[in-house]
């Protein structure tokens, strides 16, 4: 009686461990050799090491919802986790299209101080009413791609049929003349090879995980001037976070901490690596001038600047609390 009573505990007790055992999905679009997959490997591998009954299940490569399609489901609570473009949801909240501003971030130290700012202070508190929090900050920089030249001036795109990520970035380009082609940047690869585009602009990540230098002529890394900064955290459920208990939003805490200096890390080595990765392939590479980088940014104050205070309520103050970053 005594060992049936013994084993009946130890039932209850494995059943009760198991009631409390949680697991989260998380979805993104990039594929496994991807900065952005490794900081939510990190994330998943660090809870998973803490040993507080929580697994992340990571979904990659578009295999859950479309790259442009997760914010509704994150925020509804159909969805835990995504790392993800916050401009790509500019159309739920107008102000997250000044997280992808062309010419607003100078370089990766600059963008790290804007992460921690008044200005993303408020970018959270809008994430925070579509009940979404940020669990690792991270801007990634990126380039232009021409399949038949160079890009390096805003002439160099007038008749182009060029993509842009996110709304400033395409209202930048219409202005030097370029025809508009809206379209995730995994699908940039086909587009290309099938005449769609002719140029195009992304982070430096995805030109190589997409493997773009398969398909054009020409490069214009990040460099000494990037005038593409664009913010991709690892956002969570803000009420799927406050269900987990202490010991579990501790080790997500911590498990964040470390991708996220991980993912700044990483995020300044992209860009010279990108570079090689295209020179190895036989793809030209060309640097944008303090010339160049000041046309565009003209181009982008009579455009896309002009364009956000005029659009979005607060604009300008939300613009300046950003500017106002050094």
């Amino acid at each position: 009686m005594k060992r049936l009573l013994i084993t009946a505990a130890s039932l209850l007790l494995a059943l009760s461990t198991q009631a409390q055992a949680k697991e989260l999905r998380l979805s993104h679009q990039w594929a496994n050799t991807d900065v952005r997959h490794k900081v939510a490997e990190i994330v998943a591998n660090e809870v998973a090491a803490a040993n507080v009954d929580l697994e992340i299940k990571i979904f990659g490569s578009k295999s859950l919802f479309k790259p442009r399609e997760q914010y509704k489901p994150l925020s509804r609570g159909l969805l835990d986790m995504t790392v993800f473009p916050l401009s790509y949801a500019g159309g739920q909240q107008p102000s997250y299209n000044l997280t992808l501003m062309p010419g607003l971030v100078k370089n990766h130290d600059h963008a790290a101080r804007l992460n921690y700012s008044p200005f993303m202070q408020e970018i959270e508190a809008k994430m925070a009413e579509d009940d979404v929090i940020t669990l690792v900050r991270g801007y990634l920089a990126g380039g232009f791609v021409g399949k038949d030249k160079c890009i390096t001036k805003p002439s160099d795109v007038k008749g182009l049929q060029t993509r842009a990520a996110g709304k400033a970035f395409e209202q930048m380009l219409a202005g030097a003349g370029a025809s508009i082609a809206s379209m995730a940047s995994s699908e940039i690869y086909n587009a290309m090879q099938t005449g769609v585009l002719n140029a195009a602009n992304t982070s430096s990540s995805s030109f190589v995980s997409y493997r773009i230098y398969e398909q054009v002529k020409c490069y214009t890394p990040a460099g000494k001037y990037a005038l593409w900064f664009m913010y991709q955290p690892l956002l969570m459920n803000k009420s799927t976070f406050e269900g987990l208990n202490a010991a579990q939003q501790k080790a997500l805490l911590a498990a964040s901490k470390k991708a996220e200096a991980y993912y700044l890390a990483e995020a300044k080595k992209q860009d010279a690596n990108s570079a090689k990765v295209f020179k190895d392939a036989g793809v030209e590479i060309a640097h944008m001038s303090q010339a160049d980088f000041d046309a565009w940014r003209a181009i982008a104050q009579e455009t896309s600047y002009a364009k956000f205070i005029e659009e979005v309520e607060g604009g300008k103050e939300l613009l300046d609390m950003a500017l106002a970053v050094q």
